[in-house]
């Protein structure tokens, strides 16, 4: 008998500090561990091959966007001492899932330096251009789109956005964005800042050199002296600017 009540006595105690111990588990605020995501990530461009490693190529500090274990890079080769072509690969857990070198392979001295990823199926990328030369470029992705070629000139760096296939890493379409002077009507220079999305616009930020373009492409009239804060907002398939703005210009 006094064996049984010692027995009871431990059963109730162990009952007893199980309930405590739940009730703290469920009162305790633990944060929950959520995946990473990098939507968007605009900067100065880096340097490697479809040949590095993960690890090689995030040591660089570039442009990246990330969802959970998937993240996307941009970049460029120097495939000669005065020749620069983008580069923009992807890596699942890891692995390489794809490598694409071949968007822009003339002697246009171009690099990747932005990304916008929703985790989806919606990413684009920033490239520059510093004008058109004989062979395969944006060019061929930008027929029909806002603005389809470098334009007139060379030298002036211009941005290139692209609507990509994050599954393959195939380019969809893609639109240059650049300034243009009001004199001679040559390409002026343009570097993307910042890209956001609502669901169907691209909303780009951008600093323009004299002087920004307008909706329809032609030059602004600006009160100010360049380089100017320029937005400007495209449908989702870029082939048409809803509006363009920048500070001072009209």
């Amino acid at each position: 008998m006094i064996y049984s009540n010692k027995l009871q006595k431990y059963f109730a105690y162990f009952s007893l500090s199980v309930v405590l111990v739940a009730d703290l588990l469920i009162t305790q605020k633990i944060p929950p561990v959520f995946a990473q995501t990098i939507n968007s990530s605009i900067g100065n461009a880096v340097t490697f091959s479809c040949n590095d490693s993960e690890a090689t190529i995030k040591a660089k500090n570039g442009p990246q966007v990330k969802n959970g274990n998937t993240t996307i890079y941009i970049g460029y080769q120097q495939v000669s001492s005065n020749n620069k072509n983008p580069v923009t690969i992807r890596f699942n857990n890891g692995m390489k899932t794809w490598c694409r070198t071949d968007y822009e392979t003339t002697n246009d001295d171009g690099t990747g330096y932005g990304l916008f990823w929703d985790g989806g199926n919606v990413l684009y990328g920033v490239y520059s251009s510093t004008g058109s030369q004989t062979g395969n470029d944006f060019r061929r992705f930008a027929t029909g789109r806002w603005l389809s070629t470098y334009g007139s000139g060379g030298g002036p760096k211009v941005a290139v956005v692209a609507r990509i296939n994050p599954a393959n890493g195939e380019v969809n379409y893609a639109t240059f964005l650049s300034a243009k002077k009001p004199t001679d009507g040559q390409t002026n220079s343009l570097v993307v800042n910042k890209l956001s999305w609502n669901g169907t616009n691209l909303t780009v930020q951008a600093t323009s050199w004299w002087t920004p373009r307008s909706a329809n492409t032609n030059s602004m009239t600006c009160s100010s002296t360049s380089p100017y804060q320029y937005t400007a907002i495209f449908t989702g398939d870029l082939t048409k600017v809803n509006s363009a703005s920048a500070v001072t210009c009209s």
